[in-house]
């Protein structure tokens, strides 16, 4: 009987270390000292692969955070340039290190950067003109063969730097030779006759193809607008049958390319589509939020390791029903993040803030015409770090005792969602964390 039972126990333990549960994803939620982004609706995140410092930046405060083991240390390093702003935006160049943030302040930004994880910044022009007067966006990565400019230090950068906006009637983006020091003319990359005004954020391939998301171009389908001449030119890529919700859509691009398109679904849900031809054609349209019955989701974004490998963050809830009935709506919110490591054929779900919801009641994607339940704002962001784990920067609306029990609270407090387990998005790194 014994001997039967140790075998019992050594066949429990084989089944339980080759089950994908013992490997599936969970997140460690780095929640900053008191007074730290307590007021941090559409927040950004970024990480510098030199020296795996995370920024995160939202309203007029810059954090640099520091990991030692599971242990972060945060310290408010902000731009004297951070002032007054209508909208932050941050974007880290994580193969080099250079950190930008913008403040909109009408039709342009005030913006710096800074080359050491925020010890020091250099103001810069902030927009390329003419520029629009909201949802701006900052982005980065390798120049496309088209156009290689030979700049001698200190000017010289070794990628292009984009920054886009929309004017409700069109948008429009300039590119940077120098590193975000200075911008070109914006170019229009549409018009109101081919999409709605607004836009998510730039994404740059490593093959120099820019992408600006957008979730309603044509007929009302979610797109890819992109430009593979260094924003000379721009070409507008919808997802044939897609319909989208009001939250901005979100794009990333693996270091083969491969490009994945995350967007709040017309139905509620959220939606993945994956393209190998620069957004000219799609496929593996997914609901990602079936394994868990999502019915109502916020604020996808978007990240890319592998060419095979993605995940989308997003806020959601099982509740259905209209999520911006201030009155009615009932729906408790958690962050949740779906991950592929096959490129997009399947999805595993995770719930990311499983004791602790980051929002109870409705969540108003109606801009400047919502109540208190605009808390959050627009969008939340990810990233990923050199090691392949993801990380989500988001705002949490429902602290204290709204975390056992309603009422919400309102709250716009900053964290990160950083994984702590299971296959990151780089394959090299896979069992190192």
């Amino acid at each position: 009987m014994r001997k039967n039972h140790s075998m019992y126990c050594l066949l429990l333990l084989v089944i339980l270390f080759a089950s994908p549960m013992v490997f599936s994803q969970t997140y460690q939620n780095l929640v900053p000292p008191a007074g730290f982004a307590a007021n941090a609706g559409e927040p950004s995140v970024g990480v510098n692969w030199n020296t795996g410092t995370i920024l995160f930046q939202a309203g007029l405060e810059t954090d640099r955070i520091t990991m030692n083991g599971a242990t972060a240390a945060w310290v408010q390093l902000s731009p004297v340039t951070a002032f007054l702003s209508l909208d932050p935006i941050m974007f880290t160049d994580s193969t080099t290190g250079r950190t930008f943030v913008s403040q909109l302040a009408g039709a342009c930004s005030l913006s710096s950067f800074s080359d050491d994880d925020g010890t020091s910044y250099t103001p810069a022009v902030g927009c390329g003109v003419p520029a629009g007067i909201d949802h701006q966006t900052i982005g980065g990565g390798p120049f496309a063969p088209s156009l290689v400019p030979q700049l001698p230090p200190p000017v010289g950068y070794r990628h292009a730097i984009y920054y886009c906006s929309q004017a409700v009637i069109d948008a429009s983006c300039a590119i940077s030779l120098n590193g975000g020091l200075t911008y070109g003319p914006a170019v229009p990359i549409y018009t109101l006759a081919d999409c709605g005004g607004l836009h998510g954020h730039i994404k740059v391939g490593p093959d120099g193809t820019a992408y600006v998301p957008n979730k309603n171009c044509g007929n009302g389908n979610a797109a890819v607008v992109s430009s593979g001449d260094n924003g000379l030119t721009w070409t507008i890529h919808t997802v044939p049958g897609s319909t989208s919700g009001a939250s901005d859509p979100s794009v990333a691009v693996a270091s083969d390319n491969t490009v994945y398109f995350g967007w709040h679904g017309g139905n509620g849900h959220p939606m993945v589509a994956v393209s190998h031809n620069h957004g000219a054609t799609w496929t593996n349209l997914t609901d990602v939020g079936t394994a868990l019955g999502i019915q109502n989701v916020a604020f996808p974004a978007m990240v890319a390791g592998d060419g095979n490998r993605a995940a989308l963050a997003f806020l959601g809830t099982p509740t259905g029903g209209n999520a911006q009935d201030t009155a009615n709506f009932k729906g408790i919110w958690h962050l949740y993040i779906a991950h592929t490591y096959d490129g997009g054929a399947t999805w595993t779900l995770v719930d990311a803030t499983p004791t602790d919801p980051v929002q109870r009641g409705s969540i108003c994607l109606g801009g400047t015409t919502c109540g208190n339940d605009r808390n959050l704002l627009d969008f939340i962001d990810a990233t990923v770090d050199k090691q392949g784990r993801v990380l989500v920067g988001y705002a949490d609306g429902c602290i204290g005792a709204c975390v056992t029990a309603g009422p919400n609270s309102f709250s716009a407090q900053g964290a990160i969602a950083r994984q702590a387990t299971g296959k990151g998005l780089f394959a090299a790194f896979d069992g190192t964390f």
